[in-house]
């Protein structure tokens, strides 16, 4: 009795072991190759049509993105509307107002759907996309591992908490970013991101209004669109120099302090990471190669692989 006993937890644990194993699978940048060889043009394909018909989408999808990994991981949680059984992410105090680009998404998930039904994962769509507009906007590229599979749920007081703040401190930016597992150079390089795309003025009305390590010249020009009341949702560009460019006059603007968001301003103003913003400000190429690896590595977190999720047929709801 006890050599059966001791057999059927074996096998048991065999058992255990595999569907863990199998839930607990690697990302491939192979994972489509067989099931949806079409995947990444019809992605790229779409971003590119959007992008061309309004440059901020690039930033709007790259945002998507990050906003969507930060909380629980890239599980493409942040797309699902509010449900019987949760409240979505989409009206956390970070995202309500201010996320764009779902219908984009929705776009290339119905072409998806049609090339390969039931096989890309939102999640991977997402990631994707990211990536692509990044390059649409003359960034650099990087090979994503897929095989993302999607959330079933979403959690907004998660959204509230995760996602950094436009006011937060460079001690705050740190830590946040920290806790997600970044170094303090990784965020700096995705704060690069900041270099297309813009914010509303309730985003920098205080530092434009209350802070004193601001450019003066540069801070009555953003005045006359953002004045000092009203105008809570008029838009200023996040990089006054190349708005519709990825490249790396974001830091150039730091060092004359002509940084938009408080968050922005914080990373060169006599702290840790001045250093690496006079870096990324004097060399191109080394932003663009950190930013594509933080990309690679901001893609991997906590993803669902194997048995966990599902791949949903409307990214905006669950199956």
């Amino acid at each position: 009795m006890a050599r059966e006993s001791s057999s059927v937890r074996s096998a048991f644990l065999l058992l255990l072991c595999f569907l863990l194993e199998t839930a607990s699978a690697q990302l491939s940048s192979t994972f489509y190759s067989s099931s949806c060889p079409s995947a990444l043009s019809i992605i790229k394909s779409g971003v590119s049509s959007a992008v061309k018909s309004e440059a901020r989408m690039g930033a709007s999808l790259l945002r998507l993105h990050f906003h969507d990994c930060f909380v629980n991981g890239c599980d493409a949680s942040v797309l699902l509307d509010d449900a019987t059984n949760f409240t979505g992410e989409k009206n956390a105090t970070p995202n309500a107002n201010s996320l764009r680009g779902f219908n984009v998404i929705d776009t290339i998930k119905s072409q998806l759907e049609s090339a390969c039904p039931g096989i890309v994962s939102c999640a991977d769509l997402l990631t994707v996309a990211a990536r692509d507009s990044v390059v649409a906007l003359g960034g650099p590229s990087w090979t994503i591992p897929l095989g993302r599979r999607d959330s079933t749920t979403a959690n907004q007081s998660a959204a509230n908490s995760s996602i950094p703040a436009f006011n937060l401190s460079l001690s705050g930016l740190i830590t946040a970013f920290s806790i997600k597992g970044f170094t303090a150079k990784e965020m700096v390089a995705l704060s690069g991101s900041h270099t297309i795309g813009q914010a509303r003025c309730t985003t920098f009305w205080d530092r434009l209004y209350n802070e004193s390590n601001i450019n003066t010249t540069f801070a009555t020009s953003l005045k006359v669109n953002c004045p000092s009341s009203g105008g809570n949702n008029n838009l200023s560009p996040l990089d006054t120099t190349s708005p519709t460019s990825f490249d790396n006059a974001y830091f150039k603007n730091l060092q004359i302090q002509e940084g938009l968001l408080h968050s922005d301003q914080q990373l060169f103003s006599g702290g840790s990471t001045d250093a690496q913003v006079n870096a990324y400000s004097s060399n191109s190429a080394t932003f663009m190669t950190d930013f594509a690896n933080a990309m690679v590595k901001m893609g991997n977190l906590s993803p669902l692989t194997g048995l966990s999720g599902q791949i949903r047929k409307n990214c905006r709801k669950v199956n």
